[in-house]
């Protein structure tokens, strides 16, 4: 059985209501369209100029925000992750937490992840310390859904296999890599990086993403890519429209490939083997 579902490829700015209308938006054609889940990326509601923006628009997750969100999912009798949005700290009031949270159709808070790998860069065509704002997480999230055991990760953990070989021994078959990808790297790592984590994880990997310039030095690389376990591209979004995604996942190909080349049986104690 097919499971439809939907990346939202956006280009997010510094105003949260208007980025919010244009999720919401979203949802909606996403129902329409038959979709199951509608995956958004990392700072779909805020990318901001200055770290002080993402201060003052930080929430709970039992916020009104995750609210608004909980209500209309239920509403619709979609899922929904959000990709990425900034939770309040709840001890450090210069620091929030760069989460992401799945909401089931029933309009419940399934799972809250807190991404563990900061994007801290020394580029200079890439000015950015997350670390400054954004505190780390250091839990891995992996839940049964309505669509399969899903596994949650944002962005720059991309860049660490082993938190993925991690998420597949925890039983994930559909692994989620939001990202605002800069467009610096993206152009270079992007796709060859989420193939990878597809075939190594014999996975499904969908990673919805940010697109486009979003002020005078932020710019996204945009395709925002759905991956079948075998590490084919079933939906690309392209590298400059916003918009819906859309593809299906079919959990028989993630047992079909994890039965005919069995890695994780093949591991070997001591040097494969992930603490």
């Amino acid at each position: 059985m097919t499971t439809v579902i939907a990346l939202a490829q956006v280009n997010s700015s510094a105003n949260l209501q208007d980025n919010l209308n244009k999720a919401m938006q979203l949802i909606e054609e996403a129902h329409h369209a038959g979709a199951q889940l509608i995956a958004f990326p990392e700072s779909f509601l805020l990318i901001g100029e200055q770290e002080s923006d993402y201060l003052e628009v930080a929430e709970p997750v039992d916020g009104p925000l995750v609210s608004q969100f909980c209500a209309i999912a239920r509403s619709k009798g979609i899922s929904i992750l959000l990709g990425g949005f900034c939770e309040k700290h709840p001890s450090d009031p210069q620091k929030t937490f760069n989460t992401s949270v799945l909401i089931d159709e029933a309009g419940k808070v399934q799972g809250a992840y807190r991404k563990i790998h900061l994007f801290d860069s020394r580029m200079k065509e890439v000015p950015l310390k997350e670390s400054k704002s954004v505190a780390a997480g250091d839990s891995l999230v992996c839940v049964d859904q309505e669509i399969g055991r899903l596994g949650l990760s944002i962005c720059y953990d991309l860049r660490f296999p082993n938190l993925y070989q991690r998420l597949r021994t925890a039983g994930a078959q559909v692994i989620f890599i939001p990202a605002a990808f800069t467009y610096q790297t993206g152009e270079y790592h992007w796709v060859s990086l989420l193939r990878a984590r597809a075939i190594e994880t014999q996975s499904y990997i969908v990673a919805p993403a940010q697109v486009g310039w979003h002020n005078a030095v932020r710019r996204s690389f945009g395709h925002s890519l759905l991956i079948d376990p075998w590490g084919e591209i079933i939906a690309d979004g392209g590298p400059s429209e916003e918009g819906l995604v859309l593809g299906e996942i079919d959990l028989e190909k993630v047992r079909t490939v994890r039965e005919e080349m069995p890695l994780f049986e093949h591991r070997v104690p001591g040097i494969d083997l992930t603490s």
